[in-house]
């Protein structure tokens, strides 16, 4: 048993990662089962790094708000700001605090500077501007699509004033409010100006792709790509708060659903774009129904990944990552009986494992779930392992 794995485990490296997919995909997501390693963020970035050089792949995306992706993305591209303005301003989830984010928006900027525009690398978040507690408010996203639309059409084509979505949106922290999460009474979601709001955005949206000849023209494909994520964004948190003021049974499975959704579709753009790695979390990337026990009972729906898979085929390539320990967590050596603990068994630290020929080499010994004494660490499942490309194993984490 332990050779025959040993067969199917590899230096992780882009080379290999290839080797085990029929096609260089579009989107090559490399998972993790939880947050806040950076031993996870420093495999992310070599295999980055082997994927600019050896594969031409020139975009890197995490789980991160899009909106304040720009910040980091004007920063590697032109040096707009400084590394800590990036770092504190370009990142939600509290990811900038990580010293292996900061190293790769570093390598990122240094790689770039002298290069022509078309050799630069970018950095993008693909996550909806959404926290555990609530989201955003649509506000940023909505005035500056129709900023960007007021400075190039004729007036009497855009739906709305700006005064009008001023008025509409009202205070901000209406709609962050974290009490909405647990009380869909207090959401404004379903109020009169929000349901006017989705109206609006809709016809936002519809203008930019009806004028998109002549706004491509007038601007540049990389100003109108921006357009388009700021109508995505705004008309996915305005679906957003309508869900969260929902009190039926399904709140908690439409909100999941919306989100990864808006995940989706900002994927979905950058693929348009060129070769791109994603970094997110395991549950966000998996070709499986994602599930999740909330207080409500247990809830279902599509991951991103599912999605974008099912959208681009060959184009979607998914590795697993999973973790020996996190002894600082609680999270020891794994029982011998799951595919943590088979892999765990091998002689060196870290490895890229061809999941199909792993799936067909284990037998009913190997086939226990591995439960973790951690909620935030989230344990491959047996069952899905025949829907990874691959899976990144790293033997333990050391507190980061």
């Amino acid at each position: 048993m332990t050779v025959g794995i040993k067969d199917t485990a590899h230096a992780v490296d882009a080379a290999v990662v290839m080797g085990l997919l029929p096609a260089r995909p579009r989107l090559l997501a490399l998972g993790e089962p939880t947050h806040g390693e950076d031993v996870l963020l420093d495999v992310r970035n070599e295999l980055f790094r082997q994927l600019v050089e050896q594969e031409g792949y020139r975009t890197i995306t995490i789980e991160s708000d899009c909106m304040m992706g720009l910040v980091v993305d004007d920063y590697v591209t032109s040096g707009t700001g400084t590394l800590d303005e990036a770092m504190e301003r370009g990142f939600s989830h509290g990811f900038g605090a990580s010293a292996a984010n900061r190293e790769l928006v570093r390598w990122m900027r240094a790689y770039n500077d002298g290069r022509p525009a078309s050799e630069r690398l970018r950095f993008a978040g693909f996550d909806g501007p959404l926290e555990i507690t609530g989201a955003a408010s649509p506000r940023q996203a909505l005035t500056a699509l129709r900023a960007y639309l007021t400075a190039r059409v004729d007036a009497d084509l855009l739906p709305c004033t700006a005064e009008t979505l001023d008025r509409l949106l009202g205070a901000d922290d209406r709609w962050t409010n974290p009490a909405a999460m647990m009380d869909p009474t207090q959401s404004v979601g379903q109020t009169p100006e929000a349901k006017q709001l989705r109206l609006l955005a809709d016809d936002l949206v519809a203008l930019l792709d009806a004028q998109s000849p002549h706004l491509i023209a007038a601007s540049s494909r990389d100003d109108w790509d921006r357009a388009r994520m700021y109508g995505r964004t705004a008309t996915g948190l305005l679906r957003y708060h309508f869900w969260m003021a929902d009190t039926s049974p399904s709140r908690m499975a439409r909100l999941l659903g919306v989100r990864d959704s808006m995940m989706a579709a900002n994927l979905l753009a950058l693929a348009e774009r060129g070769p791109t790695l994603l970094h997110a979390h395991n549950a966000h990337l998996q070709r499986d129904k994602s599930t999740m026990q909330m207080w409500e009972g247990p809830v279902q729906w599509w991951s991103a990944g599912a999605i974008v898979s099912a959208h681009l085929g060959e184009g979607y390539a998914f590795l697993a990552t999973a973790l020996g320990t996190i002894r600082h967590h609680g999270v020891q050596t794994p029982p011998p009986d799951t595919i943590e603990g088979l892999l765990y068994a091998l002689p060196e630290d870290r490895y890229v494992v061809d999941a199909r020929r792993l799936a067909a080499v284990l037998d009913d010994v190997a086939s226990a779930p591995r439960v973790s004494p951690w909620f935030g660490y989230a344990p491959l499942d047996p069952a899905h392992l025949a829907n990874y490309d691959g899976i990144v194993f790293v033997k333990d984490a050391p507190p980061s």
